[in-house]
This record gives structure tokens, C-alpha cells and sequence, in this order.
């Protein structure tokens, strides 16, 4: 099976204009996910998917480069775009803010396309701040912690923690090819509009998920800010 990873880029960004090309430790956001891409032995290839020429000529750099239209309404929307062109028969999206993504992870969500249609990743939450925060095939995704713990809902978030394995989920997905395009060309969903979450979308239309439990948590660059607390994870390896 041939798999390619695709990273979505985008110049605009309502909280981090430009973030694509914020330099982390001397080299940008962008070259540090292709790089850890590129250590997954899985994807035959790494290709960066933008709309802006900016970002592209820097992604030129590290891997292949294409061009998309400007008015995709989400990352899947552009990954298929790049699909079509692509001869492949599976990708693996991995979202373009995460410098510190694992190839183990990334390895994980490939391999589960070789049973599944669609994959993707989880992590047990093991924090307060992740509860807090609005291997089986997945029931739901939701931005509020699930299921609700009747037993348990008065305590606090550490006792629910400690009542039952919640899951993170992490921003990786696996396709095979043929069943994105096939996604794309569906209207939104009704869960999928409730919660703002595309993978609602596969579910409600018979696709199922493939979830693999990874050790990985994902440090993401959502704000300025978060630069200097990935600068210092990066000193500390």
C-alpha cells in the first residue's frame, strides 16, 4: 500500500496569522513537521498542501509542494483536493502545527489503513488542564469530556480522571483514498455542525473509525506563546 502524508498549511489564522512560518529555535513550524514526517517509514512521500505561495516557498525546502484552491473550509477539503491528483492508495493528514509530532504515532495510523477505511489516534488524558479542555473503532468525538460519570459528576476532575480512561484524541487521520474523496463530497453533517468536528461526518454516513491508542500527547503551536514552550521541550531532548 502507498501512503503519502499530507500537512495542510494556511497563512490565515484568526489567532496566529502567518504560524506556518513562525521560527521555532531557528527553523520554521512548517520544516519542523516535515522533518518528523519524514522519520515515519510508512509514507512513501511528504507533501505540503497551501493555498499561499509564502509558505510554499519555504515547504519547497523540505518536501513536495501543492498548490490549492484558497476557499477549502477545512483541512480535509484541501487533503482531498491534493488526493485526487495524487497516484496513492491511502493518506495520512497531519495537522502543520505540531513540531513535536511522534513518527510512532504518525507509523500507527498508517498501519491501522491496512484493516480500516479511516484511522486515527488517541491518547489517555492524564491531566487536569486535558479534562478541562473544551485500539477499538471509535462510538463519538466530542469537545466536552464523555461519557458523563453519574456516579462521579460532582467530583472533581481528578477524581473523574482516576473513575475512568478518558481518551484524547489527537489531530492525526488516516484515508484510504477512495474513501476521502467519497467524504468530501458529502454535505456537513448534523453532529458535524453541532460540535465542529469533521470525523462526525464518516460516522453518521456508515465509515468507521479506526482508533489506535499511542503514548504520543500532542504539543501543538495554537498561539504565539506556545513557542516558547515547545523551544523548551526541544532543550530538553
Amino acid at each position: 500500500m502507498r501512503i503519502v502524508g499530507v500537512i495542510p498549511a494556511r497563512y490565515a489564522s484568526s489567532r496566529f496569522p502567518g504560524k506556518p512560518l513562525a521560527l521555532i529555535a531557528g527553523r520554521t513550524l512548517i520544516q519542523r513537521v516535515v522533518e518528523r514526517c519524514r522519520q515515519a517509514p510508512s509514507l512513501g512521500e511528504v507533501i505540503v498542501a497551501t493555498d499561499d505561495e509564502r509558505i510554499a516557498e519555504v515547504a519547497r525546502r523540505s518536501c513536495r509542494v501543492e498548490m490549492t484552491a484558497a476557499h477549502h473550509p477545512s483541512g480535509s477539503d484541501r487533503i482531498a483536493e491534493v488526493a485526487a491528483r495524487l497516484n496513492c492508495d491511502a493518506i495520512v493528514n497531519i495537522q502543520g502545527d505540531e513540531p513535536l509530532i511522534d513518527p510512532g504515532a504518525i507509523e500507527a495510523v498508517a498501519g491501522a489503513l491496512a484493516r480500516a477505511e479511516m484511522s486515527t489516534a488517541a491518547t489517555r488524558i492524564r491531566n487536569r488542564e486535558d479534562y478541562d479542555n473544551p485500539n477499538g473503532l471509535a462510538l463519538y468525538f466530542s469537545r466536552r469530556t464523555i461519557p458523563y460519570l453519574r456516579e462521579a459528576a460532582s467530583g472533581s476532575a481528578s477524581e473523574q480522571l482516576a473513575a475512568f480512561p478518558f481518551l484524547k484524541h489527537l489531530g492525526l487521520y488516516g484515508y484510504r483514498r477512495e474513501t476521502l474523496l467519497r467524504l468530501v463530497r458529502w454535505p456537513v453533517s448534523p453532529l458535524e455542525a453541532a460540535e465542529k468536528l469533521e470525523q462526525l461526518r464518516a460516522l453518521e454516513n456508515g465509515i468507521p473509525i479506526a482508533v489506535v491508542r499511542v503514548d504520543h500527547d500532542s504539543v501543538g503551536v495554537d498561539v504565539p506563546g506556545d513557542i516558547a514552550r515547545v523551544e523548551r521541550l526541544l532543550s530538553s531532548r
